[in-house]
């Protein structure tokens, strides 16, 4: 699959086979893009708590400093968890699943996955699934 050329400008179509080499090609790139530009981020981050010091004398600015830290790191986190999902739709992509619901098997369709490369649901799946969820917290209420 990785021997497939990609025109510049090609946008996966409903008028070619789902999931075909190109649209699969297509995604793969997405991915990959989108998890290089993270791990940049991820990096930069890092960075930025390596030179920022908690040494601050003046409290607020020290309660400032830890308050921005606590942000960067849950920012990290949620990159690192994005990081993981991205690297499960490579895999998804490898062993041919990338782009059916993991629910139904049906397709998930490009423009869902054009705004959400890594989802494993189509909406239908995802709404039953988030109203399942719904259901289940406020029985725990």
């Amino acid at each position: 699959m990785t021997g497939t050329v990609l025109p510049p400008d090609y946008k996966p179509s409903s008028k070619e086979p789902y999931m075909n080499e190109r649209q699969l090609e297509y995604f793969r790139q997405k991915l990959l893009t989108w998890r290089d530009e993270l791990l940049k981020d991820s990096q930069d981050t890092l960075q930025d708590l390596k030179e920022t010091s908690l040494q601050e004398a003046d409290l607020n600015d020290r309660a400032s400093s830890e308050t921005d830290q606590s942000l960067e790191l849950r920012t990290r986190d949620r990159m690192r968890k994005l990081i993981k999902k991205i690297d499960a739709a490579l895999a998804r992509i490898e062993d041919g699943t990338y782009g059916y619901c993991e629910e139904t098997g049906e397709p998930i369709g490009l423009a869902r996955l054009e705004a959400r490369p890594v989802a494993t649901l189509t909406i239908e799946a995802q709404e039953r699934h988030e109203r399942k969820e719904k259901t289940q917290a406020d029985d725990a209420e």
